[in-house]
């Protein structure tokens, strides 16, 4: 994950869903929506790699080259 807070652009305001936003100095990372006159910062916690499908099918294909791996050992 990049350490760039302006990595990914927001395209809607949360509050308001308008798409007139810009981004300010104060707080760090933070966007004013021209709109609603809010400020406000998005931040990723984490991702929850676990219920992405191509996550799921890459693990159900490792698993079965491990045990296909054993089988013939």
């Amino acid at each position: 994950m990049s350490e760039s807070i302006r990595s990914s652009v927001i395209y809607y305001c949360p509050f308001c869903a308008e798409e007139d936003l810009r981004p300010v100095e104060e707080p760090q990372g933070a966007w004013r929506c021209n709109a609603c006159a809010r400020v406000f910062t998005v931040s990723l916690k984490a991702v929850d790699a676990t219920h992405i499908p191509g996550r799921l099918r890459e693990e159900a294909e490792l698993q079965r080259a491990e045990l296909e791996k054993e089988s013939t050992s």
